[in-house]
């Protein structure tokens, strides 16, 4: 046997010594985590089925919600908008609060659906445009059934130059304003919109009329 021979079964022999110290020290340790991969690949991997079948059982039932409505089946439809504000998605969940919002408030229910929209604003965990748009919709139900200060307390910060919903906050304080006899501060709000370039067309032109009815009150007069 050569010497380079006689080394490498040395190196064989302690490599494998070393090898079986390892194991018996280690080993248990070794099959536990790999065990704890395949337990955690799998646990994702059904969770990420699960999240998906529940996503797909909301969506499929928020429809048929939408479609009661449309029928014309009102109390089923809150009823199934009711339900599914408890289960799916968080999306969902706030799309049919929103949704189960506006069908109260076509019934005449006010009040209940005003708060089913500050639930959706005041919902940290919900996405912040449909809080936003949740903060106009009950503001604008309020310029009829609340005061000044409520519509206020809802849509104010939205209102500040820049913000993505300002046009709408304006418009909801405007008219609270209006509705209340302050055709100063009615005038202030709807002279911005005005103003502002990036107001939409349909809400510049109904913004206009009202200015002419604020002035036809012995209201401020816009320059021209």
């Amino acid at each position: 046997m050569s010497d380079d021979s006689f080394i490498r079964e040395v190196d064989e022999e302690l490599r494998t010594e070393r090898f079986q110290d390892f194991w018996t020290k280690y080993g248990k340790l070794a099959i536990g985590v790999a065990v704890a991969i395949v337990l955690a690949t799998a646990g994702y991997r059904f969770y990420e089925y699960y999240t998906a079948k529940q996503a797909a059982e909301a969506g499929d039932a928020f429809m048929a919600a939408v479609s009661l409505a449309q029928e014309g089946k009102q109390e089923e439809a809150l009823g199934a908008f009711e339900k599914l504000e408890g289960q799916g998605s968080k999306s969902y969940q706030t799309l049919a609060l929103m949704r189960g919002a506006a069908e109260l408030a076509k019934s005449g229910q006010v009040d209940e659906a005003v708060k089913k929209f500050d639930a959706i604003s005041g919902d940290t965990e919900a996405e912040e445009n449909l809080r936003s748009i949740a903060r106009i919709r009950a503001a604008m139900l309020l310029v009829d059934s609340g005061s000044v200060a409520d519509v206020e307390a809802r849509v104010s910060s939205l209102s500040a130059p820049g913000a993505a919903y300002r046009a709408s906050a304006r418009e909801a304080l405007g008219l609270a304003h209006y509705k209340a006899g302050d055709l100063e501060n009615a005038f202030k709000q709807f002279n911005s919109l005005v103003e502002d370039s990036e107001t939409p067309q349909a809400l510049a032109q109904r913004t206009r009329i009202i200015l002419d009815l604020i002035a036809s009150k012995g209201g401020p007069v816009r320059d021209q």
